[in-house]
């Protein structure tokens, strides 16, 4: 699965971990995660995030 990479801050949205904090389970694709998540990080929204090369 593809990870995604947060523009401001640099945190990767890896789908193989999720985003346990935000309750977003393992195996959950970006393009699955709801359009109000924001990054644990920074608290940018999912339009701030890149495909990671």
């Amino acid at each position: 699965m593809q990870k995604y990479v947060c523009e401001i801050c640099g945190y990767v949205y890896d789908p193989a971990q999720g985003d346990p904090d935000s309750d977003i389970p393992a195996g959950t694709s970006f393009d699955d995660l709801p359009d109000d998540w924001t990054c644990p990080i920074c608290g940018a929204t999912k339009e701030n995030f890149v495909p990671e090369d």
